[in-house]
């Protein structure tokens, strides 16, 4: 299966949440600020770029995360509504790479790059089954 048969340099999504408390940083260490956690913030990035594709995917077929190179540039706390960005800028046989961005109103909160490989789900899962 090649990656480039059906997914296209340029295809992009875009999320949208409203920082809750469970997405801050307190809510996993109770001393730190309540302000929009770094690893919900590459969370929102990845789905936004899994966004981009799904929808080219062939039946059975999914992408995974394999690489982050993200900035967290500005904080942001409980009730911002935050948009994530994603666009496909390269795509390989069995990787897609994507630029991805997140906002809070204009401002950029954070930035980078953002990597998914193209994988069967029957034959990955049989590698973890024990068959």
């Amino acid at each position: 299966m090649d990656a480039r048969d059906f997914i296209s340099v340029g295809m992009s999504a875009e999320r949208t949440l409203v920082v809750a408390p469970e997405r801050t940083v307190r809510h996993f260490l109770p001393q730190m600020p309540a302000v929009y956690a770094t690893p919900m913030m590459i969370l929102e990035m990845e789905m936004a770029s899994g966004d981009a594709i799904a929808h080219t995917l062939p039946q059975g077929w999914v992408t995974v995360g394999t690489e982050v190179n993200i900035r967290h540039l500005a904080a942001c706390g409980v009730g911002a509504t935050v948009r994530t960005t994603s666009r496909v800028i390269a795509v390989e046989p069995r990787v897609i790479r994507f630029e991805v961005a997140a906002f809070d109103g204009e401002r950029k909160i954070g930035d980078g790059q953002h990597a998914r490989g193209l994988i069967d789900v029957a034959k990955f899962e049989k590698l973890f089954s024990g068959s």
